[in-house]
């Protein structure tokens, strides 16, 4: 739902029970401005923007796809880059 920021301000109590089931769009000067969120909702969003280091993502994208790393390994050990025998004009 969209409100102005005066309707969130004079009905705000109304405003939070609406955002337990659904984002409430607060414009100010015809912009979107901030959005009222359910507690639950925020959590979510909090827990899916945990910060984890390239190395954390590394291993973690290596453990999962390790299958498919060996197949990719295996076909460069047979067939070689693809792009071996371009030649530059």
């Amino acid at each position: 739902m969209h409100v102005t920021a005066t309707q969130a301000k004079n009905r705000f109590g109304a405003m939070c029970a609406l955002a337990k089931t659904e984002p409430v769009f607060v414009e100010k000067d015809g912009r979107i401005d901030s959005v009222i969120v359910s507690a639950k909702q925020f959590a979510e969003l909090q827990a899916g923007s945990r910060t984890e280091t390239l190395a954390q993502r590394k291993t973690q994208f290596e453990l999962s796809h390790s299958a498919w790393i060996a197949e990719q390994n295996q076909r460069f050990e047979t067939h070689g880059l693809w792009c071996d025998d371009m030649r530059v004009w």
